[in-house]
């Protein structure tokens, strides 16, 4: 895409701290740095967000999302955990619209970086969520 950041960063148009590229996957450090080692995994194809995925790409980009993160692990031995995000659309806080998905390393609860999961559990009867069950599975089904 002409005016993408990430399609620049991986044709070497903009410099970029790279980790890990193969063929299908170029890898690299998220400038902003939310945590130390934040990286960002993104499909060399350009694809907006999940939502244009094919199994293929799909496979490829997250069958090496382990090996990078073993490698952020080895890198940082104080790392605790890691988040990993992908975040789709603008809603959902999608701010390059290049699919990318982040490591983010973790070393303490105290490291500036956190989510929030609302608990809603009791706005929902059994009989409601085994609706939204039945109508997402039939969507899911439908689809190649």
């Amino acid at each position: 895409m002409e005016n993408c950041i990430f399609c620049k960063i991986i044709n070497q148009e903009i410099p970029s701290y790279k980790i890990y590229e193969d063929d299908k996957v170029y890898a690299f450090l998220d400038l902003s740095q939310a945590t130390k080692g934040h990286t960002l995994v993104v499909p060399k194809r350009h694809v907006s967000d999940i939502f244009d995925y094919d199994q293929e790409l799909a496979g490829a980009v997250f069958s090496r999302v382990p090996k990078i993160a073993r490698g952020l692990e080895k890198a940082f031995p104080d790392m605790k955990g890691l988040n990993i995000l992908n975040n789709n659309r603008e809603l959902a806080y999608q701010s390059v619209f290049h699919s990318h998905i982040h490591l983010v390393p973790r070393y303490a609860k105290t490291d500036d970086f956190s989510i929030h999961f609302g608990n809603h559990q009791a706005d929902y009867s059994a009989s409601e969520l085994t609706a939204i069950q039945e109508i997402i599975e039939a969507q899911v089904n439908n689809i190649d």
